[in-house]
Order: C-alpha cells, then structure tokens, then sequence
C-alpha cells in the first residue's frame, strides 16, 4: 500500500530505532538469541562518548548505545502502562505470526514477560530485553493480512 499524502521530506520506510542499555554485550546477544537480530558492526564514537552496535535482522535494526555513568532505566519504565505516563518513546513494537507462540518459545527462553493481554479481540504482548526497555508483539493488523 502506498501512501498518496505530501509530505516534506518524501518517501520514508523504518530503518533502526535506538536503545540505551547498561552492557552492550548482554544486550547483543540477549537480542541475538531471543529474536534473531544479528550484530553488524560495532563501534565507539568519542564525541558521545559510547560504545555503539547495531543489530539487524531482515530490513530493520537496532542500534545500541553504551554510554558510562547513564543513568539506570526508571522502574516504571519497564511497565508498560505505567510508561506512558512519562514522554518520549515508548517501546519496539515487532509483528510476529502467533503472539501466543512467540511467548510461549519466549517464556521457555528465559525472556521476561510484563504481560499478555487482548486487544479488541488481537493478543498482544510486552516483553522486556536484559535491561528492562519494553518489547511490544503483535499479529498482523486486518489490513495487513494476506487476502484470499
């Protein structure tokens, strides 16, 4: 589906979204075993100053940021809910075949499930990486769906 809306800066498609963590290798290989992101470099960039790395899986990555003397994750934070009483970006959201499944192989996996709820009928699931930063799952929306 392509959009027919006019916008300032033309065609847009999602290319990463940015995570702090507190150990970067935890991070990676927490990303790496519990959804399938793959490291594709890793770097450190003095003007921050941090250690940088960016995962990938498919089209989409994720950058990690491990930046000394940051400050932890709030606890409500890592409470979805919760989080949205606070601005700013809220979590990853990442469309899975079977939401139920996911959390299934996820919960033997050792992952931390906040929750499992329904939405309009939809399962949904919040899950939260090695350093608490909530992970949204979700089947594909109607619209999306293959028709046949």
């Amino acid at each position: 589906m392509t959009s027919s809306i006019t916008c300032a800066v033309g065609p847009l498609r999602p290319h990463h979204v940015g995570v702090s963590v507190p150990d970067l290798d935890a991070a990676l290989t927490w990303y790496e075993r519990m959804l399938g992101f793959v490291v594709e470099q890793r770097q450190y960039i003095d003007k921050i100053p941090a250690h940088v790395a960016f995962a990938r899986r498919d089209d989409f990555r994720i950058e990690f940021f491990q930046v000394e003397g940051a400050a932890p994750l709030p606890e409500d934070r890592r409470v979805p809910n919760l989080d949205l009483r606070t601005h700013g970006t809220k979590h990853l959201c990442l469309e899975v075949p079977d939401v139920p499944a996911a959390v299934s192989a996820l919960r033997a996996a050792g992952a931390d499930i906040a929750y499992e709820i329904r939405v309009e009928g939809n399962p949904v699931a919040f899950i939260r990486d090695c350093a608490g930063n909530l992970i949204e799952l979700i089947e594909p929306f109607a619209a999306d769906r293959p028709r046949g």
